[in-house]
């Protein structure tokens, strides 16, 4: 009888636990060591609305997620791995893992549509993350992102460079081209240098050209008004003129 009871009060916790922490309806829960919320192939294409605060797993694989916006998990605290692989993901905001990214152990953003994020959007991450199998654009911004990631190991030599500011090392593995002593940063610093002076060249043609326009304008305005000034009748002409018709009054 005693067994009975124990067995039934452990299943009234487990259905008050069930009913406190509501599952989004496309998405199957479970329990272990707090929520596992179990949304993969759902066909989703954004972050369920209403995942439970004590969420400590969250599997989005396998859906047709393009986006991942500000705040997208700042509810889940307790948030320890977080699976978003094989969706279509091609833009994720600056604060997008703001309230989890302290405690998230885990974030695999593998077989997406990344070519670049935002630096900030990884602040104070400790997560091992994955990141390989996107066509990543080889660049100043996405160096400066990898030096402070915490790279998945396993998959570090499948972060590609899909294109580059220098043709040369597309297709190659992001981390060799950069452990050859390649940075990005400086043929960023040489295009900017470029461009400012190229800049530079053309507001210098502009002056000179108006400067050129707002001379020669001024000669054929100078022009025309000597040719005027010679059109008009002479003072000693009219003075004659005026006798003659005097002489003859």
């Amino acid at each position: 009888l005693l067994h009975l009871k124990h067995w039934t009060l452990c299943l009234v916790v487990a259905l008050m636990v069930v009913m406190a922490t509501p599952c989004p309806k496309s998405c199957h829960c479970s329990e272990r060591n707090g929520v596992v919320v179990q949304c993969v192939s759902r066909s989703l294409d954004q972050i369920p609305p209403d995942l439970p605060e004590d969420t400590v797993t969250l599997l989005l694989s396998s859906n047709r997620i393009s986006h991942i916006p500000n705040q997208a998990f700042k509810d889940l605290r307790r948030l320890k791995e977080l699976d978003l692989s094989h969706n279509h993901i091609e833009s994720i905001d600056a604060g997008a893992f703001l309230g989890v990214s302290e405690g998230l152990r885990s974030l695999d953003l593998s077989n997406n549509q990344l070519r670049s994020v935002p630096k900030e959007a990884f602040t104070k991450l400790s997560a091992r993350i994955r990141l390989s199998n996107n066509p990543w654009h080889c660049e100043c911004s996405l160096q400066e992102v990898l030096r402070e990631l915490r790279l998945d190991p396993e998959t570090v030599n499948e972060v590609s460079c899909h294109t580059s500011v220098q043709d040369e090392y597309a297709g190659r593995p992001v981390i060799q081209v950069l452990d050859s002593g390649i940075n990005f940063c400086n043929f960023h610093h040489k295009t900017t240098d470029v461009a400012m002076f190229v800049t530079m060249f053309c507001w210098f043609a502009m002056v000179i050209a108006y400067v050129i326009y707002y001379v020669r304008h001024n000669q054929e305005d100078a022009r025309r008004h000597m040719e005027y000034l010679k059109s008009l009748p002479r003072s000693s002409q009219i003075s004659k003129d005026f006798d003659t018709a005097s002489t003859v009054l």
